[in-house]
């Protein structure tokens, strides 16, 4: 007997009280078994117009992403947000270390290893907070890094002593070092590659912003409020990142949810998708879903059962050839602009005698550059991909993802990098002359812009490329880039100082470019190798899988 139709009411109903406002196409049927709704096919065909024109889209399946447009833009922009945390604690920190030297008696090294501690341990949480994420969810590690990093301020507003400095210094690195793994897994969750650039591109803005405005705020509080109430505001601001993020957030990681449309765990739910959500038995929403896609269902379960996280994988991504060759450039790359920014405080009060504030606001052609990077680097590089694309005939399949297989994503990807490396180099080795000829401020601050433009392009560039080669553990692929280039980074903090004292500021940074132009060959090997490197590991991961 035919079932009488649905009133039309009830994808109402659905779209209003399922956990995450809506589950999908899929879900839905299986919910309230009705067609969809061909205007949202419209709508949806014209977001996707712009990037889906080389090719028409004749891929079948599931949608990469069940959020919609508006969600999407929230989504990204809350991880944009919690990436700002990951930069400003140690930008805003940056104009008060002469301050803190001479208030708690301890010389400029000493310093500075409050400077390489962050660094390393910016390194070493992710590992964990990448696996725990992709295993667990991303809801739940914000929140566990947030809270830590909340009492860590706390502790550094109300410390005397370097010892406490430097120890809350871990401590607040270790809470704010999982937002970029965290924020490039959410961005990973709910954008395909396609799109990818643009909205990577949003996302390490947020962390760009650190650079920008850092320095100015902490001069500013540090000038006028004292060395505390950088602490303070940190406080503050992580509260006011915090409360939106409880209330509105959704789960978005794909060993989680899918691509949105299957309900995360109860206790993982929002507050704004619980309030939605409590009128209805969530017990036969899942019900209906295991009886639409049961095998789906059941595979979501068992990697939602939690397990101590294992920080040896982010080691293991380390060890493949072509990870291995994007994380070791990142890494020098990272430690040249931080060489930089390190060294600023100390080199602008040593030749121009600034105090704080300008100190602070010396930073600002640097961030500006950092900035104008994430939002440049990630329009080229939607761009080159369409490109690469047509000219390899390849079908673009922006709704539910493109088949890398036999795309060169590397060739795409790097060959944005060469004009921006080569400028940031250039730029670099000027720096260093026109200090160690002290040169008028305006000199150093214009190659500033220059040098956070391209080197942070560079660098953002490679960052893209890296979740693009572990499209299934981003925040894990991301921990171990973490890893790399903040070890990397932490030595080059303890030593640039010693080094410009040894070798003359103009000797010092032409030394640092040119290891990084020594070192730029292995990038025409990753474009030559990788993808046969990619293919051999995706076939050796799929027999692994078979075998289990």
């Amino acid at each position: 007997m035919a079932k009488p139709p649905e009133h039309p009411s009830n994808q109402r109903t659905l779209d209003r009280h399922t956990p995450h406002g809506r589950l999908g196409i899929q879900s839905t049927q299986a919910l309230a078994q009705v067609d969809h709704n061909p205007l949202q096919d419209i709508r949806n065909e014209k977001d996707d117009t712009d990037l889906e024109s080389i090719h028409p889209i004749t891929s079948k399946g599931p949608s990469y992403s069940a959020f919609g447009i508006h969600e999407k833009r929230y989504i990204v922009f809350m991880a944009a947000f919690g990436g700002l945390f990951s930069s400003l604690p140690a930008n805003v920190y940056f104009p008060a270390l002469n301050t803190l030297s001479a208030e708690l008696h301890v010389s400029d090294e000493l310093i500075n290893l409050t400077l390489t501690c962050y660094l390393i341990f910016q390194g070493l949480a992710p590992t964990i907070y990448g696996d725990l994420a992709d295993m667990m969810g991303r809801r739940p590690v914000y929140i566990l890094g947030f809270v830590i990093f909340i009492a860590a301020n706390v502790g550094l507003a109300l410390q005397n002593s370097y010892a406490a400095l430097f120890i809350l210094r871990c401590l607040q690195s270790t809470g704010s070092s999982g937002t970029i793994a965290l924020g490039n897994g959410v961005v990973a969750d709910v954008s395909s590659m396609a799109e990818r650039g643009v909205y990577m591109g949003f996302m390490v803005s947020g962390n760009m912003i650190g650079p920008a405005i850092g320095p100015v705020l902490g001069g500013i509080l540090s000038q006028y409020l004292g060395w505390r109430s950088i602490f303070w505001f940190l406080v503050i601001l992580s509260v006011a990142f915090l409360v939106p993020f409880l209330i509105a957030f959704p789960e978005t990681g794909r060993n989680i949810v899918g691509n949105g449309s299957i309900p995360p765990q109860r206790w993982n739910v929002s507050l704004f998708n619980y309030l939605k959500t409590r009128k209805i038995d969530c017990k036969a929403v899942e019900a209906a879903q295991e009886a639409e896609h049961p095998i789906m269902t059941e595979t979501h379960a068992a990697k939602r059962k939690l397990k101590w996280p294992n920080p040896l994988k982010a080691i293991h991504i380390i060890m493949e050839k072509d990870v291995a060759i994007i994380l070791i450039y990142n890494a020098l790359v990272y430690t040249a602009w931080f060489d930089v920014t390190t060294s600023l405080p100390t080199l602008f009060a040593e030749m121009y005698g600034f105090d704080d504030l300008q100190i602070g606001l010396a930073f600002m052609p640097f961030g500006a550059g950092c900035v104008v990077a994430s939002f440049l680097c990630g329009r080229l590089i939607d761009i080159n991909y369409k490109r690469i694309a047509k000219a390899n005939n390849f079908t673009i399949d922006r709704k539910r993802g493109d088949d890398l297989r036999n795309f060169p994503i590397e060739k795409a990807r790097i060959q944005v990098l060469y004009p921006f490396l080569a400028l940031g180099v250039t730029a670099l080795v000027a720096y260093g002359w026109v200090l160690q000829f002290e040169a008028p401020i305006v000199a150093p601050l214009i190659l500033q812009f220059v040098m956070g433009l391209c080197l942070v392009g560079s660098y953002n560039v490679m960052c893209i490329m890296l979740v693009d080669l572990y499209p299934k553990s981003p925040a894990t692929a991301t921990a171990a880039n973490n890893l790399v280039r903040c070890l990397l980074g932490a030595g080059g903090t303890a030593i640039v100082i010693p080094m410009i004292n040894v070798m003359g500021r103009g000797w010092c940074f032409t030394f640092i470019a040119a290891i990084l132009v020594l070192i730029s060959p292995i990038l025409w090997v990753e474009v030559k190798w990788g993808p046969r490197w990619r293919e051999d590991r995706r076939v050796r991961v799929e027999s692994s899988q078979e075998c289990k």
